[in-house]
């Protein structure tokens, strides 16, 4: 089965690399400042952190809709025997 490519993914891979091209930077040119090189890499981690979240948040939604299912059919059952 082959894995969906998720925005979230590329824009993590994109922000990582980013993040050690201004270490990078910054430890042989001392181009740009510490902060700048740190807010990348903040950035980077909150946009793995939100494809994460979103991900989750469907597995939930999934699972709450098999446990609805799951009651609907308990309670035909329930109605059968009555």
């Amino acid at each position: 089965m082959a894995r969906k490519i998720n925005v979230y993914d590329i824009l993590f891979w994109i922000f990582f690399i980013i993040a050690v091209i201004f270490f990078l930077w910054y430890i042989f040119g001392n181009s740009p400042t510490l902060e700048q090189a740190l807010l990348i890499l903040i950035i980077t981690f909150l946009f793995k952190i939100q494809a994460d979240v979103v991900s989750n948040t469907k597995e939930i939604s999934i699972i709450k809709n098999s446990f609805i299912r799951l009651v609907n059919d308990f309670k035909e059952i329930k109605d059968k025997k009555s």
